[in-house]
C-alpha cells in the first residue's frame, strides 16, 4: 500500500509540521480521535452488548483508548521533540499512565455528574467528557513528558 496515497497520507499531509504546538495539537486531536473511536467503540460494545454497568464500561473503552492514544503520541505526535525521560523508558511509561490515570478519573467524574446528576445520556456524556479531558491530556503530555525543541533540527519523524 502507498503511504502518500493511504488515509494516513493524505491526513499527514494537510496536519501543519508537529514542531509547533499548533501542528503537535491538530496531530494529538486526530490521535486522540482514533483513540476515541477505539474508546468509543469498546465503551459501546461492553455496556450495550455485554450490558455492564456505564462506569465500567468506560473504564474499559478508556483503557483500549489508552494503548491507542500512547503508541501515537510517542511515534506521532510528539515524535520530533526531545523526550525528557527517553534513557528512562520504563519512568516515561509510568508517567504516562499516571497521566492517563488521572485522565482516567477524571473522566469518570465527568461521566458521572453528567450522566448520574444532571440525566444526560450515555453516549453524549461520553463525548463532552472525551473533549474535556483530550485537552487535559494534550497539555499535560505536552509539559510533562516532552523538552521544548527538537531532537533533531532535520527530524520528521515516524507515519
Amino acid at each position: 500500500m502507498d503511504f502518500e496515497n493511504s488515509i494516513f497520507g493524505k491526513i499527514k499531509s494537510k496536519i501543519p509540521c508537529r514542531r509547533g504546538i499548533v501542528g503537535q495539537f491538530l496531530r494529538y486531536f486526530v490521535t486522540g480521535g482514533l483513540a476515541f473511536i477505539v474508546d468509543f467503540g469498546a465503551f459501546a460494545l461492553v455496556l450495550y452488548y455485554f450490558d455492564i454497568h456505564y462506569l465500567i464500561s468506560n473504564l474499559i473503552g478508556l483503557a483500549a483508548g489508552n494503548v491507542v492514544n500512547y503508541l501515537l503520541t510517542v511515534r506521532w505526535v510528539f515524535s520530533t521533540e526531545k523526550r525528557k525521560m527517553e534513557k528512562h523508558v520504563f519512568l516515561e511509561v509510568v508517567v504516562f499512565v499516571l497521566i492517563s490515570l488521572f485522565g482516567m478519573g477524571l473522566n469518570e467524574l465527568l461521566m458521572y455528574v453528567f450522566v448520574g446528576v444532571l440525566h444526560i445520556q450515555e453516549m453524549v456524556s461520553k463525548v463532552g467528557a472525551a473533549i474535556i479531558v483530550l485537552l487535559y491530556n494534550f497539555l499535560a503530555r505536552k509539559f510533562i513528558l516532552f523538552k521544548s525543541g527538537s531532537k533533531n533540527p532535520n527530524s520528521q519523524g515516524t507515519l
